[in-house]
Formats: structure tokens, sequence, C-alpha cells
């Protein structure tokens, strides 16, 4: 844990004086206190990129003694602390301060080199005396991660309560619910707080990522969804989609993956997977062709002529049928499929459009494959239209007998050829006996 600490004020030290360690005074950029001073300050920032922070320092050292600009002097004394020189910043600190509070930064300073040398007594006191006087939510902070460190969780909290109060610091949160869910095993107070927090100012990134840490810990599906869902009203990712569409497929409810899909428009692909499923046509019909117009993909054009037909009201609409045949016809040129070979050929069957041309597409299905009761009762319809309605019918004999061969329609032509066959056999007989 200590580590953790003195890498996180690090990280805030060599951003520059920012954060905890704001500039102190307003430097002109343009104004050079010697002549020289770019090319120490080439150097120092170069040291400092080979990891040579002794060097660094020394010579961030000697641009304050030129200058008298004391950011060269806070730089100096953190190169110290990456070297590791504690005690060296420590009694570099104590000499210039002479015990003062007065400059914060030094202040800062010497704390972090306290806790890099495990002294928490001394830094503690050291920071609750700089909080005191600053009352900033970063030195609350640092008071509660010594506390950590000490295992004095209920304390801690207190100073990350104080420091959550001042700006609602979404850091300071995120602390305080590691504290609460991990240290405290107060899970549901850690949930609560974040929720809290984003009912009132919204759900950033990192405060979602967090419940959803939580609520992936405690396998609550419902707590996963809902933020899911809010965080991809700020992050509308691939990676969030999928977490949302997997959701929703895992508690079944594809109404609301349907809801979730036509708003962001996320996965196109599934969602007309979802409206064929569903028999929403007319749905479908414009999704297939949207993918069509966006990847050129002619079975997306075969769907999109199927769902057209499916979904039109009349379905003898001479203007409708001309189109999906059309486009029909289109894709058989690339797409031999039996699928789109067999509706081409059954519309033009059922519409008499072109019976026997259909049943030529219902014979170049069914090389395909020949023993399909979809195929074969459209040949037998082929048949049936026609008048050869004994043909038909011994066909459909076979069809009842297969895998599908008790499907609605295929009953209904069953039904209608035998009718037309008997029809025959009685016209046949008045005829023998005139």
């Amino acid at each position: 844990m200590i580590k953790i600490i003195v890498f996180s004020f690090l990280l805030l030290i060599f951003s520059g004086c920012v954060g905890i360690f704001p500039s102190p005074e307003p430097v002109k950029p343009n104004v050079k206190a010697f002549e020289e001073e770019d090319t120490y300050i080439l150097l120092a920032l170069r040291a400092e990129q080979l990891k040579e922070y002794n060097a660094s320092s020394s010579i961030f050292n000697t641009l304050y003694e030129k200058s008298n600009k004391k950011e060269y002097l806070y730089r100096s004394l953190q190169n110290d602390l990456a070297a590791a020189q504690n005690e060296k910043v420590i009694s570099r600190v104590e000499e210039l301060v002479d015990g003062s509070l007065d400059d914060f930064v030094l202040a800062r300073l010497k704390i972090v080199a306290l806790i890099q040398l495990g002294r928490l007594d001394e830094a503690k006191n050291l920071a609750i005396a700089l909080v005191e006087q600053s009352n900033t939510v970063d030195d609350y902070m640092l008071v509660s991660d010594i506390y950590i460190e000490e295992k004095k969780f209920d304390t801690a909290m207190k100073y990350l309560e104080s420091a959550y109060a001042k700006d609602y610091s979404e850091q300071v949160l995120d602390k305080m619910s590691i504290v609460l869910y991990v240290n405290l095993q107060r899970k549901k107070d850690a949930i609560a707080q974040l929720e809290t927090h984003t009912r009132i100012h919204g759900c950033s990134k990192q405060i979602c990522s967090r419940l959803i840490g939580f609520y992936s810990n405690e396998n609550n599906i419902e707590g996963l969804l809902s933020t899911y869902l809010r965080l991809y009203q700020i992050d509308a990712s691939d990676e969030i989609s999928s977490k949302i569409v997997q959701i929703y497929g895992y508690k079944k409810e594809y109404i609301k993956l349907m809801n979730f899909l036509e708003s962001s428009q996320s996965d196109d692909v599934l969602l007309l997977q979802l409206y064929t499923n569903s028999k929403n046509y007319a749905k479908a019909f414009p999704l297939a062709e949207k993918l069509y117009a966006k990847t050129a993909e002619v079975s997306y054009l075969g769907q999109s002529a199927i769902y057209e037909y499916e979904s039109s009201a009349n379905k003898n609409d001479e203007v409708m049928l001309r189109r999906v045949i059309r486009k029909l016809e289109q894709v058989i040129k690339s797409d031999q499929s039996p699928l789109y070979l067999n509706y081409l050929g059954y519309l033009m069957i059922d519409h008499e459009i072109d019976v026997k041309g259909g049943m030529k597409y219902i014979r170049n299905a069914m090389k395909i494959d020949n023993n399909s009761a979809f195929y074969l009762d459209s040949l037998a319809w082929g048949y049936y239209k026609l008048g050869a309605c004994t043909k038909a019918e011994k066909i459909m004999k076979k069809v009842v007998k297969l895998e599908g061969g008790d499907d609605k329609e295929v009953l209904l032509h069953f039904k209608a050829i035998q009718k037309c066959v008997k029809d025959k056999k009685l016209k046949t007989n008045k005829g023998k006996k005139k």
C-alpha cells in the first residue's frame, strides 16, 4: 500500500506542480533570469528523461540559486524523491522552512519523503497540521492515505468525506467507495454512495466503471445493465454496446434488445436477425435494404426482396411483385441458393406470372436439395397451376411424409390439389355416361 501511495504522489509531482503542488507564483515565460537559463533547463530535463535524477536535481537546484524561481526548487526536490533521496528531501525542506508551514508545496514534499521512509506518525502529524491550514481536497486525501496505510479505515473515511464535501470530486468518491467496499466490507454503502452521486452529478466513465466492477462482483445483472446503459450515453463504443447486447440476450429480453439496437444502431445485422425471428417483416425489409446499400452483399438484397413481399398488405400488387422478382433475378445471378431459387419460382407460379419459368427455378433448387418438402410443394403447385393435378397429387403424397409436410400452407395446397383431382374424375365420369 505504501508504494501505491508514493507512486500516486510522484505522478502528481512530475506533472509540473499541478494538483497538490500548485505553482507558487505566476512566471513570465519569456523573461530569463540569466543568459544560460534555457540551456540549464534542457540539460535538467534531459537528465530527468534518462532517469538520472540526482544530476537533474542538481541542475534544477542551480537554476533555483541563479533565478530564485521556486518552481526550480520544487522540481529539484521532486527529483530527489524519484532518486529515493528521502532523508535529503527532509533535511533540505527543514533547512528552508524552519518549522513553518507557509509553503504548502514544501510541506507536501516532506510528507511524501516521510511516507517513503515509513515514518507514518511524523507524516500524519505534519499532514494533519497542513490540512488544517490549507483546507484543500488533496491534503485531506493525503491524510486519508496515511490512515489507510495504518489500517485505520474509519478515520480515513472521515477525511475522505470532508474532501468529497468540498467539490464532489470523482477521484475522492472513487477512493471512498474502495475503502467502503474492500476495507470496511460495507458493500451496499459503497454502491449507494456511487449511485447517489450519479443521480445528482451524472455517471462519468470513472464512476460507471467502478459501479460495473462492484455489480459484476455481486453478480447483480440488473445493476450491470443499468450502469452499462448509462455508460453508453457517454461512451457509445462497440465494446459497451456489446456488453448491453449480451446482458439483454442473457435475460431473454428481446423486445428491449430490439429497442436498444434501433436507437443505438450499433448492430444492424443482429437487429435484422431479431426482426426475422419475430416475423417483423415490415421492419426487416428496409433494414435489409440498408445493409445491402452499405455492404453490397447480395444476400441482403435477397432478404430485402423476401421481406418486402412478406410485409406487403396486398400480395397481388403488380408493382411490388415486379420489384421483388427483379431483385431475386439479380440475386440468383451470383447466388444460386435454393432458398432464392424456390422463392422466385414460387412467386412466378403462385401469381401465374410464368408458371413454366417458375418451375425451372424450382427444379434448379431441387438439384441442390431434392428432398425438401417446400421445394417439392412448389413444384407440385406448378403442376396444379398447369392443370396437371394427378402429377401434383403424386408429389404431394410424398411431401406430407417429409419434415415440413404438416406446414399450414402445404396442407392447403394438398387440399386444393386433391379437390382438383376429384373434380376432374367427376367430370370424366359424367362424360363417359353421356
